[in-house]
C-alpha cells in the first residue's frame, strides 16, 4: 500500500511540511565548553608542574625524633615499619636502603641491632605512607638528604603524603576567564559540525598538553622500581628456588622456563605449550602454571619425592628482572635461553633503558661477566656499563661455522649459558654485524648480544614504546621497564 504522505512519485507533497534541521542540544555546547575548561587547566597545570620539575627525585624518609618529642621512647627499625609499611617484618627493607649512609652526625645505620640516633634520616620505600613518613630531596650527595621541597621538614603536606600547592598567577587567571568567555560566545555562533571539530581539537589539545606531565609520573615510578631492584634479592632467591624444582633430578627431565613472576601469594611460570608439571603446579592457561606460596617450599623438589636438584641447571641459568607487570611484581626472563641477541625496538631511550637494567641485573648476580661494547652505524652513544662487569677491548671472535639460515639467530628455547656480552646501541653496521654472527650466532664463542636497536635475525625480539613499557611476544605480557 503506499503512503498517504507521499505521491505517486514518493515526493513529499507541497502541503506537507519538509523536516527541518534538529535544533542544536545544551549538550553539545556543554561539552565544547568543559573542552575549554580542560584546555586551560591543562595549560596551567603544565605551567605549575614545569615550575616544579625539580621535585621529580623526591624520596620518602622517616626523621627520627628525640626521645622527648616522642613520649620518652625512642624509634627502632621495627617501630618505624610498622608505623609506615604496615608491619614491622618490613625493617628489613628500611635497613637495606639506609645501610652504610652517612648522617649529618657521622653516625651510620650498619646492622638492624644497632640504635637509631635523633636527627637521623631514614630513607623509606616507595609505598611508605602515614603521618611519620615526610618528602626529601636527593641533594647529589648519595648519603645527604634534604627533606621537604622547600628545606623544611615536618610540614603539614609532606606529613600527609607530599601534595604540590601552587598558585596560578594573575595574568594566567585572567586569560583563562577571557578564553571561557570566547568559547561561549563561540559556541553560540558556530553551527553544531564546526563545534564538534573545534571539541575535538580541544580534546587533542589537552591530550597533547597533559601527556608531559604523564611521562614525568610514569618516569617517577620508573625510577622508584630500579631502587626497588637493586635493594630486593629476595625475589632473586625466590625465582632460582622455583626454577631448581623444574630441573631435572630423580629421572624426570628439565622443564624449559621462559619466564618466573614472583610474588607474596606464590609463582608464576611460563612454559613451552608442548610442557606440563605436576602438582603442586597448576596451569592458569596454555602456558602459565602456577604455585602458592605455601604449597612447596623454597627448593623442595615437586612432588616432595626426595628427587635432587640439578645444581649445574640453576646455576647455568641467567634470570635478569625486565620490569613489572600491571600488578606491580617483578617478572623475570632466563638470558640463558637467549641463545643468540636480543633486539629491543621501539622507543630509543626507553630501548636504551632496557639493556641498561638488564646490565645491572647481570652486574648483581653475575660480577665480572666479560662485556664487549661494540659502536653502531646511528652515531648513538655507547652505553655506560656498571662497574661490576669486566669490560673488554674489541673481541677478536673466531670465525662462525656456516648455519642454515645464517644471522643470528640459534635453535628454538635451548639453554647456552652466558659466557660473555655483547653491548650495541643502535642498528649495527656491516662489519659489526659480522662480529655478532661470529661472537652470538650458530657455531660462534657462545656470547650473548644485547642490542637496544634493530637485528635482522635476532633471536628475541622486544618492543618499547614512549611511555616506559616493553613487550614480550615470547611471554605474551607488557611490561613497565626500571629507569
Amino acid at each position: 500500500m503506499a503512503d498517504p504522505m507521499t505521491d505517486d512519485t514518493g515526493a513529499v507533497p507541497r502541503h506537507r511540511p519538509r523536516a527541518t534541521a534538529p535544533h542544536r542540544t545544551p549538550h553539545t555546547v556543554l561539552r565544547f565548553l568543559a573542552a575549554v575548561v580542560m584546555a586551560c587547566l591543562a595549560a596551567l597545570g603544565a605551567a605549575s608542574s614545569a615550575a616544579a620539575a625539580e621535585g621529580d627525585d623526591l624520596i620518602k624518609v622517616f626523621v627520627v625524633q628525640d626521645p622527648a618529642q616522642s613520649g620518652g621512647q625512642l624509634a627502632t627499625l621495627e617501630s618505624i615499619a610498622a608505623g609506615t609499611l604496615g608491619g614491622a617484618s618490613r625493617a628489613g627493607e628500611i635497613l637495606n636502603l639506609n645501610r652504610g649512609l652517612r648522617q649529618k652526625d657521622g653516625g651510620a645505620l650498619n646492622a638492624p641491632e644497632e640504635q637509631l640516633h635523633p636527627g637521623w634520616i631514614l630513607r623509606l620505600p616507595p609505598d611508605a605512607s602515614g603521618p611519620g613518613v615526610q618528602l626529601a630531596r636527593e641533594t647529589g650527595n648519595a648519603n645527604d638528604t634534604s627533606t621537604d621541597p622547600n628545606g623544611a621538614a615536618g610540614d603539614a603536606g609532606a606529613a600527609t603524603g607530599g601534595s604540590t600547592v601552587f598558585a596560578i598567577p594573575l595574568a594566567a587567571a585572567v586569560a583563562a576567564v577571557v578564553a571561557l568567555l570566547l568559547a561561549l560566545v563561540t559556541a553560540i555562533i558556530v553551527s553544531r559540525k564546526k563545534a564538534r571539530a573545534v571539541y575535538a581539537a580541544g580534546m587533542r589539545v589537552v591530550r597533547k598538553l597533559g601527556a608531559p606531565a604523564r611521562r614525568r609520573r610514569r618516569l617517577m615510578l620508573r625510577r622508584a622500581t630500579g631502587r626497588r631492584f637493586a635493594a630486593d634479592a629476595d625475589s632473586v632467591r625466590r625465582a632460582y628456588g622455583a626454577l631448581g624444582e623444574l630441573s631435572a633430578g630423580g629421572g624426570r627431565p628439565e622443564t624449559p622456563v621462559h619466564g618466573l613472576r614472583v610474588d607474596d601469594g606464590g609463582v608464576t611460570v611460563w612454559l613451552p605449550s608442548s610442557s606440563a608439571v605436576d602438582a603442586p603446579w597448576q596451569n592458569i592457561d596454555g602456558t602459565r602454571w602456577r604455585r602458592t606460596a605455601a604449597a612447596v617450599g623454597w627448593m623442595t623438589p615437586a612432588g616432595g619425592d626426595g628427587a635432587t636438584t640439578s645444581w649445574a641447571a640453576v646455576t647455568a641459568a641467567c634470570l635478569v628482572r625486565v620490569g613489572t607487570d600491571t600488578d606491580g611484581e617483578p617478572v623475570f626472563v632466563d638470558l640463558s635461553r637467549l641463545d643468540g641477541v636480543l633486539s629491543v625496538t621501539g622507543d630509543q631511550a626507553v630501548a636504551r633503558d632496557v639493556v641498561r637494567n638488564l646490565l645491572a641485573e647481570i652486574a648483581r648476580s653475575r660480577p665480572d661477566t666479560p662485556v664487549t661494547v661494540l659502536g653502531g652505524r646511528d652515531g648513538a652513544d655507547a652505553l655506560a656499563l656498571p662497574g661490576a662487569l669486566q669490560r673488554l677491548p674489541r673481541v677478536e671472535a673466531p670465525a662462525a661455522a656456516p648455519a642454515t639460515g645464517g644471522g643470528t639467530t640459534r635453535a628454538a628455547a635451548s639453554r647456552h649459558p652466558v659466557k660473555g656480552l655483547v653491548v650495541l646501541a643502535g642498528t649495527p653496521t656491516e662489519r659489526e654485524t659480522a662480529e655478532l654472527t661470529a661472537l652470538c650466532g650458530p657455531g660462534g664463542a657462545g656470547w650473548t648480544g644485547l642490542v637496544s636497536g634493530e637485528v635482522d635475525g635476532a633471536h628475541w625480539r622486544w618492543n618499547t614504546d614512549a611511555d616506559g613499557h616493553v613487550d614480550i611476544p615470547v611471554l605474551d605480557v607488557r611490561l613497565t621497564v626500571p629507569a
